[in-house]
């Protein structure tokens, strides 16, 4: 028995399959067994990046009790996203400690030990700090001391969605630095798996935490890993492994990451289960919220010309941004010329049925070439008369002109509503059917990008408040993919880019409509400025051949001839000049 025990305090590996045998789970996966080898052996600081559900969290807590078990003086510290996880770790540890045979001798043998779900004692020397304490990372952390700290998933959506999160939850990641004890076998463990393309531990890698990373498949670039891929997996590509093969098929086979993938959409597929956090690539994601303009916008008129600039002391501060890392919202320098009402009015409708995807609608007014984002609303109800009516009554404050309705969903069956509806409020607007026949992402983008590159889209600041807060009831992961701006952010040219779209297809099919119009129109005007030049040349020739030809050798244009001839000013000059 006593070999045994010492096999068990010398190798986590086979310390991890004997839990697991108590437990009655599966034996260890070669992830979870890579995952074991990297806790015991890896450097003082470390970080495991591992795909979603590979069981992190009960390796982590089998490295806990395994420290125990070699010296029960030990003294840690598991620092969670929030407190709730963390307490039910301590939860789970005291369990395994009571019910686990061999593991028994390390319960506390005096009356005033700790023993409670924020920290508990096992059978050791009294000490100032507990055994182990359970914390979530925005809870109390100074005045702590341990000698091994496990930082277990502290990235979640709920406090990673915006860059001041992002930041927050870095600094709190110093000031847990400070809490380690200053020994020679005292070690600082990250685990977790990327939320966001910008995730704090790309962060946490510059500070010397080296990172162990497992995906889900074998990679196809291994160049977006930085030669940090775990050893094991290299070795299989180096002895001929396939890539988008499945890394561990114990775990997930690969019908299942197919499904998985689909139904998180590739963005997200890439960062949580092939931990690629390569999309961060600026060039990927060309819709920046620095190029809008953010300011609050009249309902009925507005400025001649809106001028851009992103000056820091631009930026707004106070608005939350859900944008990739140093992309902000700013306002604008100055308003230039008179008020005036604006030349149109518009509602965009991307349609859609019940379920997961929204309908969405937005108000979009036209002046002198700027477009005007008044406002969003966006619906899960499909197409329902509660829906339908709510979207024209927001026609009616904005003074909207004409409804600009996709039609691939349902053959046209949402205008015809729409055009029932409108009989019975009385309320004349015209409805533009538009059919989209290129792939989304090339539309969204071709249709957003020069608009937002000229700094002709104008945003309302409380367009900006509204998409934060919406969904509120929905855990913060869902709440995220919903959000225009979060769309805006992460659209890029890969097919599935992002989960959901539906605000942005909106805002974009409402852009096009009138970057189309524009363009008709300024061809118009180009054609018909043609015309007049040509009729001005005919007409000089009939009244004065000599002048008409020293013009046309000068090169003069309709201006200048007529200066020439004096048409504007009465009096003429030289035909040479």
């Amino acid at each position: 028995m006593t070999d045994v025990l010492t096999s068990l305090q010398e190798d986590f590996k086979l310390f991890l399959q004997a839990l697991w045998d108590q437990l009655d789970l599966p034996q260890p996966t070669r992830a979870q067994y890579a995952i074991a080898d990297y806790l015991q052996n890896g450097p003082k600081r470390l970080q495991i990046q591992a795909f979603r559900g590979v069981g992190k969290s009960w390796i982590t807590g089998a490295f806990v009790l395994w420290t125990l078990f070699k010296d029960p003086e030990k003294k840690i510290m598991i620092i969670s996203a929030s407190k709730e996880r963390a307490d039910n770790m301590s939860i789970f540890l005291q369990k395994l400690i009571i019910e686990t045979p061999w593991l028994k001798h390390l319960q506390p043998k005096s009356d005033d030990s700790r023993w409670s779900r924020i920290s508990f004692d096992v059978n050791c020397s009294p000490h100032q700090a507990p055994s182990v304490k359970s914390v979530g990372i925005t809870g109390q952390l100074t005045g702590s001391r341990a000698d091994l700290m496990i930082l277990d998933d502290i990235e979640v959506p709920g406090n990673s969605m915006t860059e001041l999160m992002r930041e927050k939850l870095l600094q709190l990641c110093t000031e847990a630095e400070s809490i380690l004890t200053p020994k020679d076998d005292s070690r600082i463990m990250y685990l977790g798996t990327p939320q966001t393309t910008f995730t704090v531990y790309r962060k946490l890698a510059e500070r010397s935490y080296r990172p162990f990373v497992w995906p889900a498949r074998y990679p196809r670039s291994l160049a977006n890993y930085e030669g940090l891929l775990a050893p094991q997996l290299q070795e299989d590509i180096d002895m001929g492994a396939e890539s988008w093969d499945v890394t561990d098929p114990d775990r997930f086979d690969a019908d299942d990451l197919i499904d998985r993938e689909a139904s998180m959409g590739r963005s997200n597929f890439m960062l949580q289960f092939m931990l690629d956090t390569s999309l961060s690539d600026a060039e990927k994601f060309p819709l920046k919220m620095a190029d809008l303009i953010v300011t609050s916008v009249n309902p009925k008129e507005a400025p001649d010309a809106i001028v851009w600039c992103s000056d820091p002391s631009n930026v707004i501060k106070e608005l939350p941004t859900v944008g990739l890392p140093g992309d902000y919202f700013y306002k604008p320098m100055q308003l230039q010329g008179e008020w005036g009402e604006y030349t149109e009015t518009i509602c965009s409708v991307d349609p859609s049925g019940r379920g997961s995807d929204e309908t969405a609608a937005a108000y979009i007014s036209q002046k002198n070439g700027f477009l005007y984002l008044h406002e969003m609303r966006a619906y899960r109800d499909g197409y329902s008369d509660t829906t339908l009516l709510d979207i024209l009554r927001g026609c009616k404050k904005y003074n909207v002109s004409t409804l600009v309705i996709e039609t691939n969903f349902g053959d046209g069956i949402v205008s015809e509503l729409f055009k029932k509806h409108l009989q019975q409020t009385k309320q004349n607007i015209f409805v533009d059917e538009v059919r989209a026949n290129v792939r989304k992402e090339d539309r969204i983008i071709d249709s957003l990008e020069p608009v937002l590159n000229q700094h002709r889209l104008v945003v309302d600041r409380g367009v900006i408040d509204w998409d934060y807060s919406s969904n509120k009831d929905s855990p913060p992961e869902s709440r995220l993919l919903y959000m225009l701006f979060y769309q805006m952010s992460r659209m890029c040219r890969e097919k599935g880019a992002v989960k959901h779209d539906d605000r942005l297809d909106c805002l974009a099919q409402g852009v096009k409509y009138y970057t189309d119009a524009l363009a008709i129109s300024a061809y118009e005007q180009v054609k018909l400025r043609e015309r007049e030049d040509f009729q001005d040349i005919l007409d000089n020739w009939k009244d004065d051949p000599m002048a008409a030809a020293n013009h046309m050798v000068l090169g003069m244009n309709l201006e200048q001839r007529k200066k020439a001839r004096g048409i504007n000013s009465g009096k003429g000059t030289p035909t040479w000049i």
